[in-house]
């Protein structure tokens, strides 16, 4: 809150003024006007509790004989507005070895460390995604942060991107093994992150896009997380990399945390189920959990995966059935590339929702009617993508010319599995719900995209050059962990409703402090903050500011502990 001075006419007007956070930008409300300041300066009952106000905090105030010659208002300088709720990532970037892994401050030094400098950058992206050049300009609004020059920022992902693999090391170690922590399943998937741009290089460069950004380069990124949310590791890869080809890049990057993890089950999308990856992964000593392409297996496993025999039915409240699944036992046979024969002994898990049969039959018809649009209009049916009408068209000749018509019997075949999916998994002992819910639990890894792309937007990507990009990743890597960790924290709390990213992002650019100087003395006043930013430094040991500080006070109350606790928060 801030004392505001309007002129209107010949007059001058005194408003109190409250600033709040709206869809990222700040605004400015009137909490209540005062009125005219000459009529202010001649109400004596006005004057004598801005008196009783400044004796209360110490403030000497002398008396005036005329209310004309000037007020306490007079000596009041506009207010300035700082976040401290970034303290709440700071202490996370300290207890979850972050700092440590990074590069701690040297005592001695007066410079930015590595560490401060990737915090500034890291706390950003969480509560106002920008680019370097952008926080370089607005870092003044965090309250007592040490000033960081640009081009040390851009010196900063230079070498976050030549450390990479020890910070990843070095988390894993601390937040993991030392504390006992087991990781037994690792949940997988890829994504895509596109460029503004069409110059490809060694790093950048066209492929599949998951955003549909066909026209512009892109990287490729694998992210490992566990089965809380928190992401492992992850790895970047060329634009025109095939999902199943990052498989053994993180086979390796396991490899290396192995000594913190005991039995691992790699739960993965279909995108990456090819026998080849499965079979690596056996190699490699760990189990997997997969989604199952049941279309493309031979007739007598379709006809026992239809056969209604076998299933186990799951009621609803009301007693209709609302799911039923089986579990087959199968051998995945395949040759690799050197002609040798592998036989891979698993479960197969099918499932079947009448939910999921209505919208596998809905999702069908929109197929088929662009394929009907296509067959009106032949000349684009070569052009068009294979993922969409053109799936349900099928030719009568091989030979020139080519003949289109609409596939019936293709669209009676996918007909047949409407509502049927199924889980394949080296896990022969886990039982099938296990099996059915561990490979539910994907959805953590596809949030974990979401929130990357949109909350913190790590695109738009204002860098070119491969290790510039391979830092700026880093640095968003490192930004999430703290926010996915803060979210574990928040929602493990018992009979509590879930806090989602955007909601923590917003609450704690709320809490602000302005800054005003009167009588040559600087005050800090604590604008009001929500109930969740509250519960946030409460649940991390934080003191929250006193509605009043002088900058002293301030500094004191906000001090995170010098001493280490004697229990370690990890990302448990």
């Amino acid at each position: 809150m801030f004392i505001k001075t309007t002129k209107v006419k010949n007059y001058e007007y005194i408003k109190l003024v409250e600033s709040y956070w709206e869809n990222g930008k700040s605004k400015h409300r009137v909490l209540y006007n005062f009125g005219r300041l000459d009529v202010i300066k001649q109400d004596e009952s006005f004057l004598n509790a801005i008196e009783k106000l400044c004796g209360i905090l110490d403030i000497t105030v002398e008396k005036e004989t005329q209310p004309d010659e000037g007020s306490p208002l007079d000596d009041c300088s506009e207010a300035e507005f700082y976040n401290y709720g970034y303290l709440a990532y700071l202490k996370l970037w300290k207890e979850l070895g972050i700092e440590d892994a990074t590069g701690a401050p040297h005592p001695e030094s007066t410079g930015p460390s590595l560490s401060e400098v990737v915090f500034l950058m890291a706390a950003q992206h969480l509560l106002e995604p920008r680019s370097k050049l952008s926080t370089f300009n607005h870092q003044n609004r965090y309250f007592n942060l040490k000033e960081i020059p640009l081009q040390t920022m851009y010196r900063a992902l230079d070498k976050l991107s030549d450390y990479k693999r020890s910070i990843e090391s070095e988390l894993f170690d601390y937040n993991y093994a030392c504390v006992g922590r087991k990781v037994d399943v690792v949940f997988y998937d890829v994504t895509t992150f596109a460029f503004e741009s069409v110059r490809a290089d060694e790093l950048k460069d066209f492929g599949f896009s998951k955003a549909c950004k066909f026209n512009e380069v892109q990287v490729v990124m694998g992210l490992l997380i566990d089965s809380d949310g928190i992401p492992i590791g992850y790895e970047l890869y060329p634009g025109n990399t095939f999902d199943g080809k990052t498989m053994t890049e993180a086979l390796a990057n396991i490899k290396r945390l192995e000594y913190g993890i005991e039995r691992v089950i790699i739960v993965a999308d279909r995108g990456l189920n090819c026998k080849d990856n499965l079979n690596k992964i056996k190699e490699a000593g760990y189990g997997y959990i997969m989604s199952s392409k049941i279309k493309g297996m031979g007739k007598k496993m379709k006809a026992k995966i239809l056969d209604p025999e076998g299933f186990t039915v799951i009621n609803d409240k009301s007693g209709k059935e609302d799911f039923r699944y089986k579990t087959m036992p199968y051998t995945n046979v395949f040759t690799d590339e050197n002609d040798e024969k592998h036989m891979l002994e698993e479960n197969l898990i099918i499932t079947y929702s009448a939910k999921r049969a209505k919208k596998d039959q809905n999702d069908r018809d929109r197929l088929v009617e662009k394929a009907k649009k296509l067959l009106e209009n032949p000349e684009k049916i070569t052009a068009s993508n294979k993922r969409g009408g053109k799936k349900y068209i099928g030719t009568t000749k091989p030979e020139e010319p080519t003949t289109w018509m609409l596939a019936e019997e293709k669209i009676e075949q996918d007909s047949q599995f409407d509502g049927f999916y199924g889980i394949q998994t080296s896990e022969k002992n886990m039982t099938a719900g296990d099996v059915i819910d561990a490979y539910h639990t994907l959805w953590k890894i596809e949030e974990s995209f979401r929130i990357m792309k949109s909350t913190m937007e790590v695109r738009p990507i204002f860098h070119w050059s491969p290790k510039r990009i391979q830092g700026h990743f880093v640095l968003c890597f490192l930004a999430f962990l703290m926010e996915r960790k803060l979210e574990f924290m928040l929602n493990s709390e018992k009979d509590d409703i879930p806090v989602s990213p955007d909601r923590i992002q917003e609450s704690l650019n709320n809490m602000q402090l302005a800054a005003i100087t009167t009588n040559n003395e600087k005050l800090f006043i604590k604008a009001k903050t929500d109930p969740l930013g509250n519960k946030i430094f409460k649940l991390l040991g934080l003191n929250m500011p006193l509605n009043i500080s002088t900058l002293p006070e301030l500094i004191a109350r906000l001090k995170l502990p010098d001493e280490p606790k004697e229990v370690q928060l990890s990302l448990v």
